[in-house]
Formats: structure tokens, C-alpha cells, sequence
């Protein structure tokens, strides 16, 4: 294709934009709040798997060493934990700093330590965070193999009920993104028709002359393609601006994000880029192909 056919082509594309205003600005509206609805759901996904692994996170698994593990064998003990698989940090806690904890939270105990001494009766003990806390039971599987382990300790019913309500959510929000997508691609393929179906006479008149295939669909194309980068703009520059103003909102309620063991909301910044890309590619994509493809009927005359 000559060049001086491509550039006409295009503007006419263009062109056909404001010609038809009333359909593209409808096709506009109805793409931009179709990916706001994906986008949302989807930024609203990745927040809450966010909350979920920072709370588990912050759950600590403790292992009571017994009173035959000398200063030897524990550094050894140590080692071998900091190797094991879906252990993400080990630190050790010696039967002295426990004691002198347990000394500060009860400060009207006096006489109880007097009667116990100033050597501590506790264990030493190590304090252990774990990588993936649906492999949990494994993971303490292999630690109670090694010697001189007394006791651990381990919260088996809160991390049953967050893995649970992980799987739970992930399969709400995955059957609600799929419906939101199937029913946005019928939508935006039912506005496409109608848009094209108005301009069914111009494609006969321009089939009838000898204008080929390629030629008819360019113009169409480039309308579709313009129009979903237009969308996906305007979805972008509505997400960021509502997103920062929900999360400078919520926020505000650091008490009960620190009380779930949550660092807080994911920053824009973080997934601005995919964000721009997701947006500006599914518009274009969806608007341009669905509109060429519902031009295919009348291109075979």
C-alpha cells in the first residue's frame, strides 16, 4: 500500500469519528467504564492477596530447644534451620532474655521471682518466620526430626483459617473478573455492531465500486484503535486519581491496618506501568478488532 493511501486512509479513519460522534462517544463511554470495572477488580485482587501475606508475615512459629542442647549443638541448630526450605528468618532466643521479658510484663510478680531465683527456668528457644505458610505443616514436619527439639509452637488454626479465606476470596475474585470481562466483551461487541451497522450502506457503496476488503476495514480500524486509546487514557487518569484519593482515605486507619498485621495499601507507583500498558492495550486491542470484526458481514457483498 502506497503511503499517500495509508495517510488517507487514516484520516478517514478519524474522520469517521466525528462523523459518527454519537456512536463513538458512546463506544467511549461504555469501553473507558468497562475497563474501570476489570481495572478496579483487579487492583482490588492484588491488594487484598497483598493484606493476606503481610499477615502472614507477621505469624511466628517458636521452637523450645530441651535442657541437653549445648551452646555447640544450638549454633549448629541455627545454621540448619536458616537452610531449610520455607524458612524466611530464624533468630534465637535465649532462656535469659525470655525470663527478663516475661519479668517486664509482670511487674507486681516480686515475690513469685523471688521465690524462682535470678537463673531462668525457661528453654532456649528460636523464633522462626515461615515463607509460605500453606506448606506450614511440612516445614515443622522436617524441624521436630532434629534433636533436641522439646516443643514447638505454632499457630496451626489462625493460618488454617487464612489459607481458607485465601482460596475462598481468590475464587470470588476470579469468577467475578471473568464474568465482568465476558460481559464487557459482549457489550463493547454489541456497541461496535450497532456502530457499524449505521454505516452499512457506506461500506455497500464502497463494496460495489471496487474498494477491496483491507481498504473498507482500514478507516474502521483506525476509529476503533483511537477511540480504545482514548478509553484506556481516560481509564488510567480516572484509576490513579481515585486510587489515591481511596488509599490517602483509608489510610487515615493505620490502627486497624497495624492490628491485621498489614503494611498497608499496594503504592501506585508500584503498579502505575501495568496499569498505563494493561489499559492502553486491552482498549485499543478490544475496540479496534471488535469493530473490524463486525464489519466482516457487509464486506461480502
Amino acid at each position: 500500500m502506497r503511503a499517500s493511501s495509508a495517510v488517507y486512509l487514516f484520516k478517514q479513519g478519524i474522520r469517521n469519528i466525528g462523523t459518527n460522534h454519537i456512536m463513538s462517544i458512546a463506544s467511549f463511554f461504555i469501553l473507558t467504564v468497562s475497563l474501570l470495572l476489570i481495572g478496579f477488580t483487579a487492583i482490588f485482587y492484588a491488594n487484598i492477596n497483598t493484606f493476606i501475606t503481610d499477615i502472614e508475615g507477621k505469624n511466628e512459629v517458636i521452637i523450645f530447644l530441651d535442657e541437653e542442647a549445648d551452646d555447640e549443638y544450638i549454633e549448629q541448630l541455627g545454621e540448619k534451620l536458616k537452610n531449610t526450605d520455607n524458612i524466611s528468618g530464624v533468630s534465637f532466643y535465649s532462656k535469659e532474655e525470655a525470663f527478663e521479658d516475661i519479668k517486664k510484663d509482670m511487674v507486681n510478680a516480686e515475690d513469685i521471682f523471688g521465690y524462682i531465683g535470678d537463673e531462668s527456668p525457661l528453654p532456649d528457644a528460636y523464633r522462626i518466620k515461615i515463607d509460605d505458610v500453606s506448606r506450614m505443616s511440612n516445614t515443622l514436619y522436617t524441624i521436630n526430626g532434629f534433636d533436641h527439639i522439646e516443643k514447638v509452637k505454632a499457630p496451626y488454626d489462625f493460618v488454617n483459617i487464612l489459607t481458607g479465606l485465601r482460596s475462598i476470596i481468590s475464587v470470588i475474585l476470579t469468577v467475578i473478573l471473568l464474568l465482568l470481562i465476558v460481559v464487557s466483551l459482549i457489550i463493547i461487541s454489541n456497541t461496535t455492531r450497532a456502530s457499524v451497522d449505521i454505516r452499512r450502506r457506506e461500506i455497500d457503496i464502497m463494496k460495489f465500486v471496487g474498494a477491496t476488503n483491507t481498504f473498507i476495514k482500514i478507516p474502521f480500524f483506525v476509529e476503533g484503535f483511537v477511540i480504545g486509546l482514548g478509553a484506556g487514557t481516560a481509564a488510567v487518569l480516572i484509576t490513579c486519581f481515585f486510587y489515591d484519593k481511596l488509599v490517602t482515605l483509608l489510610s487515615t486507619e493505620t490502627t486497624l491496618l497495624a492490628a491485621v498485621g498489614s503494611n498497608g495499601f499496594i503504592p501506585l507507583d508500584s503498579f502505575l506501568k501495568y496499569i498505563i500498558l494493561g489499559y492502553l492495550v486491552s482498549g485499543a486491542v478490544i475496540s479496534a478488532a471488535g469493530i473490524v470484526h463486525s464489519t466482516r458481514k457487509y464486506v461480502k457483498v
